[in-house]
């Protein structure tokens, strides 16, 4: 089983339950508040590629429970990683083939990159083991950036893959568009 930017899976299970954390600092005080967030799409067999099944962010949930915000910060304010979401992906109905996770930056006050937000930092995880640890660095000058890729296999059994990719996106243009090219 590697890790990284390597697929991962147990050739028992493959992937099941993953965490999706995300860090940031809070503002100065004399500036406005930087809200960012997870969003996560989900793909069919029918259209892996096409548009999202469903969409899952800070005020939503998927239909079936499987994918939900756990922890949701507007401001950053708090120790450690503030925002997280729950994937249950051993739970998602055989129709699903593809899920992607990503973290959009709100543009209410002018176009803010990862670049203006200190101390930016997302975690996925699976119980005690680390898939994907980032700074977003490489896409520095990116309004929203897609982080994770899990694929469901032949034999059903779910795969993960790094898929850290920047977008100029606000967050609704971004939940509509970070599926739909394949992995370069």
């Amino acid at each position: 089983m590697e890790r990284g930017s390597q697929r991962v899976s147990s050739e028992r299970r493959g992937v099941g339950k993953v965490s999706v954390r995300l860090k940031w600092d809070p503002s100065p005080w004399n500036e406005s508040q930087q809200h960012l967030d997870i969003i996560a799409t989900t793909y069919s067999k029918a259209a892996a590629y096409g548009p999202p099944v469903y969409v899952v962010h800070f005020d939503s949930r998927s239909p079936d429970g499987t994918i939900n915000m756990s922890r949701h910060s507007r401001t950053g304010q708090g120790f450690g990683y503030v925002e997280e979401m729950t994937l249950e992906l051993d739970r998602l109905a055989s129709s699903f083939t593809r899920v992607v996770v990503g973290v959009a930056i709100h543009q209410n006050d002018g176009r803010k990159a990862f670049a203006n937000i200190s101390n930016v930092g997302v975690l996925v995880v699976e119980g005690y083991d680390e898939l994907l640890k980032d700074d977003l660095s490489q896409v520095s000058e990116s309004c929203a950036a897609t982080v994770a890729e899990f694929v469901r296999d032949a034999s059903g059994a779910w795969t993960f893959q790094q898929m850290i990719r920047g977008f100029d996106s606000d967050p609704v243009l971004f939940a509509a568009e970070m599926g739909r090219f394949p992995q370069p």
